[in-house]
């Protein structure tokens, strides 16, 4: 007997309700036995594969488009021609990186930040591959105008992956080098006073005040501190065995 199958979404959009100003995200098993994430959003729901174009498709049998056209830029390079991107082109590029975007910021949530790590290199050398490819510099910042934030998102994933490793020191580093790279790009755009606006940087410069708060100290700056203690309450004899001591660790770090 025949059985009517229901294409209303409504009772899975009942079970798992939309929450305003939340972003909300989950693994399901798919019926191909892969794992899917799925992402709420007010109307519906997102699902995505984890790996490959999160829509799952192949575009002419390669993972992305933006590879397929990385592959014929290169063959039409090595000929010694030019490869230019039309209009057409550029609009289908920029919707398959908003695919990505989608999926950068569930795993975020998730706390998924290698993929992170992954699909925000991949929409830079979106931005890239573009500005490369066409001379109409209104197809370049409809793209390049999103680095700044890709940047801040590249940079919290690869900074976390390293608070978790209990790297304090590279975290910083990795903080401060996203966000030079975000002051780089704007100073060198049409727009170089957005650097004093941006959200993205303020973010990086509260955060990374907030990781060198909770960083532990190292060795040597436990000593200078208890170094300083002695000087100023006149223990010389103990700083001068500090002093010896700093000088020693300084000397076996460069050597």
């Amino acid at each position: 007997m025949f059985r009517y199958m229901s294409l209303d979404l409504n009772s899975i959009l009942r079970d798992w309700p939309h929450e305003s100003g939340s972003i909300k995200v989950r693994k399901i098993a798919g019926l191909d036995g892969r794992e899917k994430l799925q992402l709420r959003v007010d109307l519906g729901v997102l699902q995505m594969e984890l790996s490959g174009r999160p829509d799952g498709r192949r575009p002419h049998n390669c993972e992305s488009l933006l590879e397929y056209h990385q592959k014929r830029a290169a063959r039409i390079e090595q000929k010694g021609e030019a490869y230019q991107l039309t209009a057409e082109q550029c609009a289908e590029l920029q919707q398959e990186g908003i695919q990505y975007y989608h999926r950068y910021l569930s795993l975020f949530q998730i706390n998924d930040f290698e993929g992170v790590v992954r699909d925000t290199q991949r929409n830079l050398d979106l931005f890239t591959f573009v500005t490369q490819h066409t001379d109409r510099e209104e197809f370049s910042w409809s793209l390049q105008q999103f680095r700044p934030y890709v940047l801040m998102m590249n940079t919290r994933a690869k900074a976390s992956i390293l608070l978790g490793q209990g790297k304090f020191a590279e975290a910083i580093a990795e903080i401060e080098r996203g966000r030079e790279g975000i002051v780089d790009f704007l100073q060198q755009s049409n727009f170089p006073e957005l650097v004093s606006k941006s959200s993205e940087i303020a973010f990086l410069d509260e955060w990374l005040e907030e990781v060198k708060a909770k960083r532990p100290l190292s060795k040597l700056e436990v000593m200078q501190r208890e170094m300083e203690t002695a000087i100023a309450k006149e223990l010389y004899e103990r700083a001068a065995e500090l002093r010896d001591a700093i000088r020693l660790l300084k000397t076996q770090k460069r050597a």
